[in-house]
């Protein structure tokens, strides 16, 4: 059966813009563009009348802006968004409050229109279309978790565990794509300040965006965050974000000492950072004395590290269907036999301390 086209509504102040968007986004044949609109107020009410799939929405528009229409699709009609941000600080500000604000992911235009990567934006801007019509968005009116069961079931048959699993964890790996700085913030949030061990984040995000996105978190969690550097001291309590544009794997440096490298080796799986390279370093770094949580994201990043770190003693916790944005990461990580538990998002900060103390 043939799948339906993706019906999309490009939304821009700017009709340059909304005829380049429009023009990428029609370049893949299973890629409609239902309408476009110049404002949040018309944007408003052309989904109404045009029931899109997807929204790309730009973030600077006069009247109503990108932040402030997100909000209003979030409670009046919920579906998948887009934000079309500049790179700017400013711009890389408000697009993390967008993603908080119910937004599924976001792409980046220069801010000159004179040099536009025409090709690669239209790559990630249709790539990002497409898995945002898979997206499960939920009504912004309340933040609780949405009904559903308190753990989802793995397979009757996992992977063995070391005869003996290693002693005491010394570090946490986390990971997400898609919906992923969102649901960071939920985990890292109910962190308690006095968290006993260093945690390591890659969340796949454009070098530009990496290090509001740490002082965000910084911002909203108990926990120190920082944007990961090379040679940076992981200590207990700090959580370092991998900066986007780079590798971030976790060293050895004493007994009870472990530091941050970076690395500018080419992308795994299309990602960079990966968060297999940090997962992968994070086993042979700690001998399976690690806790690793996959969160919501599209692909297959995590999956292969995330079996080796449990290879080697690591305890595993991924986030289930019902509250995925994209259960795509998670779900790789199960088949591939590399999960202890999976649970709904409310309940891995609680796995994860759990599991540490």
């Amino acid at each position: 059966m043939t799948r339906p086209k993706i019906r999309v509504l490009v939304v821009d102040d700017s009709s340059f813009m909304r005829k380049i968007l429009s023009d990428l986004l029609s370049a893949d044949p299973g890629i409609v563009v239902a309408g476009t609109a110049r404002d949040g107020d018309d944007a408003l009410g052309k989904i109404g009348k045009l029931s899109p799939d997807v929204v790309t929405l730009d973030i600077e528009m006069p009247r109503k802006d990108g932040l402030a229409t997100l909000e209003e699709i979030m409670r009046r009609f919920p579906l998948p968004v887009i934000m079309v941000s500049s790179l700017t600080s400013e711009g890389a500000q408000t697009t993390l409050r967008a993603l908080s604000a119910g937004a599924v992911d976001f792409v980046a235009k220069p801010s000159g229109y004179i040099s536009l990567d025409l090709d690669a934006l239209g790559r990630e801007l249709r790539e990002k279309v497409t898995a945002a019509s898979m997206a499960r968005v939920f009504r912004r009116e309340r933040e609780e978790t949405p009904p559903g069961p308190l753990r989802s079931p793995l397979p009757s048959s996992l992977p063995p565990l070391p005869a003996k699993r290693p002693g005491r964890p010394e570090i946490v790996a986390m990971a997400a794509s898609t919906g992923g700085p969102r649901a960071l913030q939920s985990v890292l949030s109910e962190l308690p300040g006095t968290f006993p061990l260093p945690i390591v984040i890659v969340q796949h995000m454009p070098a530009d965006f990496t290090l509001s996105f740490a002082r965000r978190l910084d911002s909203l969690s108990p926990l120190d965050v920082e944007e990961g550097e090379e040679g940076m001291e992981l200590r207990p309590g700090l959580a370092v974000v991998a900066p986007g544009g780079y590798h971030m794997v976790v060293q050895r440096k004493g007994p009870s000492l472990f530091v941050c490298s970076l690395s500018d080796a080419p992308p795994v799986l299309s990602v960079k950072p990966s968060a297999n390279v940090l997962f992968q370093s994070v086993a042979e770094g700690t001998d399976g004395r690690a806790v690793g949580v996959i969160l919501t994201g599209m692909g297959r990043d995590g999956a292969e590290g995330a079996a080796a770190m449990r290879a080697r003693g690591s305890h595993i916790i991924a986030e289930s269907q019902e509250t995925c944005i994209v259960y795509g990461m998670p779900k790789a990580a199960v088949e591939l036999g590399g999960v202890d538990e999976l649970l709904p998002l409310d309940s891995i900060a609680e796995a994860v301390v759990r599991s540490v103390w």
